[in-house]
């Protein structure tokens, strides 16, 4: 299913009284204020997120997986997803595979096809937390930081297979994330475990292209809930100071112990210049892998602050790596996908309106009170009409939620694809 600008522009047609009315009034009130909204609106439209290839089928969970009719059931049909999200929000640019789920048969086929809607391929993803179809070696017991160095050598080889393969469709960063740890007390020696992980990615990062990334995940706990290897931002952080000037921490939003200060870590990071990524999710107990926004909008927010922040001021740390990380067992993980696109855009528009300068002089008089007011200001802002604003600019849905459903759009991808399609992943 190929959208094209007349399905858009006729979804959008009953939309765009509504919206240049509800778009003027924000603009103005916000112009009178001294932002420039067209610097904004510029800057939501640029802003691209990469879409999982495993998030576009029905999630799945420890206990069980329910499928959703006219899943992607290859790479191909999966491309054609992204490509759907992006013709409707113009926010979802890039596409971020996960080996070996998702290895393409034709490469070149592959680039023409990504060109044509206007994707690029984002951080390619290894998987050393499953065993693979006849491999020689099990990760039972973990993958980088085994104690067999046959075990090890593997996992490495894999991810020195992931960056070629990502070298052809010209991605640029490599991510990494362990299950690695330990199940009981005493099941490992924490000093050999977190050394043994050093040294492997150590001779990953040696087989790293010099215009690439190595980007270190962290997670608390599961599938082992003992000890994981890599449970935190400080753990990854050494890692990655370890391998070298090319590798960065990773941030996933679920991968934090209860009430964290996700936002603190983030500018940590951002100053040191050791940020790469960021994967966007939301939880409410641990790694739910729920549509983002969905249950900690204003945390989602304060991280932004942090993030905008740290991009204006922190030159030292590169360009993010932006992904959606969820998953959808109840969603059309489309549609579910768009809401996080939307959520993602909402709690970056509300850091743009953030006074940053009479933020600063409230800091500096330590004016507790006037701190609050100019983030919650920001916050209870509806930035919707500038979204739309920037969907607008770049050829984009004004909803496009309601764009998807008008178009028929799942019903039309099960035409095409029948009922019993199953995708790749977990």
């Amino acid at each position: 299913m190929i959208i094209n600008n007349q399905h858009i522009e006729d979804s959008n047609k009953s939309k765009h009284e509504e919206h240049s009315e509800n778009f003027d009034f924000l603009a103005n009130r916000l112009a009178k204020n001294g932002h420039d909204v067209a610097n904004i609106v510029s800057k939501l439209a640029d802003f691209q997120v990469a879409i999982p290839s495993w998030a576009l089928g029905a999630g799945g969970t420890r206990f069980g997986r329910f499928g959703f009719y006219g899943e992607p059931s290859n790479l191909e049909q999966k491309i054609d997803d992204v490509g759907i999200l992006h013709s409707l929000t113009q926010t979802a640019g890039a596409v971020s595979l996960h080996i070996p789920w998702d290895i393409p048969s034709d490469y070149e086929a592959i680039k023409e096809k990504a060109d044509a809607l206007h994707i690029r391929f984002d951080a390619v993803n290894s998987n050393t937390f499953q065993d693979q179809k006849d491999a020689s070696e099990t990760y039972k017991y973990g993958s980088l930081s085994n104690v067999s160095k046959a075990v090890r050598e593997q996992a490495i080889q894999h991810n020195l297979d992931v960056i070629n393969i990502g070298n052809k469709l010209g991605s640029k960063a490599l991510t990494v994330w362990l299950a690695d740890g330990s199940c009981f007390p005493g099941q490992n020696n924490f000093q050999t475990a977190f050394q043994n992980t050093q040294d492997s990615l150590i001779d990953i990062y040696k087989g790293l292209p010099d215009d690439w990334k190595m980007l270190v995940e962290y997670k608390p706990y599961e599938p082992n809930f003992y000890s994981t290897v890599i449970q935190d931002w400080g753990a990854s952080l050494m890692l990655a100071n370890g391998c070298g000037d090319k590798a960065y921490t990773l941030v996933d939003l679920g991968h934090h112990l209860p009430n964290s200060n996700i936002e603190q870590i983030v500018s940590i990071l951002q100053l040191k210049g050791k940020l790469g990524g960021f994967h966007f999710n939301d939880s409410k107990y641990g790694d739910d892998d729920l549509t983002v926004g969905s249950i900690k909008p204003y945390a989602l927010f304060l991280i932004f602050n942090e993030l905008v922040y740290g991009m204006e001021n922190n030159p030292q740390n590169p360009d993010l790596a932006w992904m959606i990380d969820a998953s959808h067992n109840v969603k059309d993980p489309l549609e579910d996908l768009i809401q996080s696109l939307e959520a993602i855009q909402e709690a970056y528009a509300k850091a743009l309106l953030i006074d940053q300068t009479a933020l600063k002089s409230a800091q500096s008089n330590n004016d507790v009170v006037k701190c609050q007011e100019i983030l919650q200001g920001a916050y209870r802002t509806d930035v919707r009409p500038l979204l739309e604003k920037a969907r607008l600019n770049t050829g984009g849905a004004i909803s496009p939620i309601d764009s998807y459903r008008s178009l028929d759009l799942r019903n039309q991808l099960i035409k095409e694809r029948g009922k019993h399609t199953v995708a790749t992943g977990l």
